[in-house]
C-alpha cells in the first residue's frame, strides 16, 4: 500500500505578528517556496514576510488535511498560538 503525506503547517514572520495556514503535499518544497517569496506582494504569505515555520501536522488522507486546515484557519488567535506552544 502506498502511503501518502499531506501537511498543514503554521508560519510566521520574524516579528511573530502574522500567522499563515498553508497544506501541502511536500513541505519542505513549499517552505523554500515561502522563503523566495518573503516580500512578494502578491501573496499573503509573501507580503508579511511569513515563512518562518512554528508548527505542521502531517496526514496521510488528502481530506482530513484539507478539513484541518479549514478547521485552523476558523480558530482565534489565541487557540492559534496555544496549539504553537
Amino acid at each position: 500500500m502506498v502511503s501518502h503525506n499531506y501537511f498543514v503547517y503554521i508560519l510566521t514572520n520574524p516579528k511573530k505578528t502574522t500567522l499563515y495556514i498553508g497544506m501541502t503535499n511536500d513541505i519542505a518544497r513549499r517552505l523554500e517556496e515561502h522563503s523566495e517569496n518573503a516580500g512578494n506582494l502578491s501573496t499573503f504569505a509573501g507580503k508579511y514576510f511569513c515563512h518562518l515555520l512554528m508548527c505542521y501536522e502531517r496526514f496521510s488522507s488528502v481530506e482530513h488535511a484539507i478539513a484541518r486546515e479549514k478547521e485552523l484557519k476558523k480558530w482565534s488567535r489565541d487557540k492559534k498560538d496555544a496549539l504553537i506552544k
